[in-house]
């Protein structure tokens, strides 16, 4: 069936699933205050996880993104002590656009554009899915494969200093822990969104739903009183389940 060759049917039926149930456990889940700070949340990890799922279709990880994602807001804060840039800035990555909506919404709608019309249009987006696929076959057709994981991690870390400056913009406070745990909210967000933890398969589209329901999944838990170790729980179990169905659905789809 033409539906299950769809790397992002995973994240789409989990969305479906998770978001009927926290709609019955809590009646404020639909509010549009709470539904528009989900949709925050999942934006600054979305925007990390973006440069994730370039990194592991094209087979490789990056665990520095949340330090990366500490680090430079700091680095921020110091220079615009110094007077630049100016504070103004801020509210461009993640000050209010209309509403409870921020701009950090519209900087990951922006980007998960950008990097799947990359991926999915260009000669650098093959590129990108050889490299992960078949790194032998693909040098041997004279794919630059170490250039393409180094512009890989390059992009990684610039996307991940932009999510948090947009964290930064939001709180307007700096918390060098921020980070912690980062990098594994991204690579389950690319996984729920139908990455392969072995590379050359994957999607940004399949990203940008995984992120947003991991944001609504912390959304749903908090309003639900859970404890916060079941946050942390539910990241590493899903990581897990995801990463062997998508595995088997690409082993049918392939076979």
């Amino acid at each position: 069936m033409k539906i299950l060759r769809l790397k992002e049917l995973g994240a789409i039926v989990g969305v479906g699933v998770f978001f009927v149930l926290f709609m019955f456990i809590s009646e404020r889940f639909l509010s549009i205050e709470n539904l528009a700070s989900t949709f925050t949340m999942a934006s600054e990890l979305g925007i990390v996880a973006i440069g994730i799922t370039m990194l592991m279709i094209s087979g490789e990880f990056d665990l520095s993104v949340g330090s990366t994602y500490a680090v430079v807001p700091m680095i921020m804060a110091i220079m615009m002590n110094h007077g630049v840039p100016s504070s103004k800035i801020l509210k461009f990555f993640g000050g209010r656009l209309a509403g409870d909506l921020r701009y950090s919404g519209a900087w990951f709608i922006v980007l998960a554009i950008i990097f799947g019309l990359i991926l999915e249009r260009t000669t650098y987006g093959n590129w990108v899915f050889a490299t992960g696929g078949n790194p032998g076959a693909a040098k041997a057709l004279g794919i630059p494969t170490e250039r393409v994981k180094l512009v890989n991690f390059v992009m990684s870390g610039l996307l991940a200093g932009i999510a948090g400056i947009t964290t930064f913009g939001r709180f307007k406070i700096i918390d060098p822990t921020l980070g912690q745990g980062m990098e594994l909210e991204a690579i389950a967000s690319a996984v729920i969104g139908g990455s392969l933890l072995t590379g050359g398969y994957g999607s940004i589209l399949g990203t940008f739903i995984g992120a947003f329901m991991i944001g609504m999944v912390r959304s749903g838990l908090v309003l639900a009183g859970a404890p916060a170790y079941w946050y942390r729980a539910f990241i590493g179990v899903i990581l897990v389940i995801a990463a062997i169905i998508n595995a088997r659905i690409r082993k049918k789809v392939a076979g």
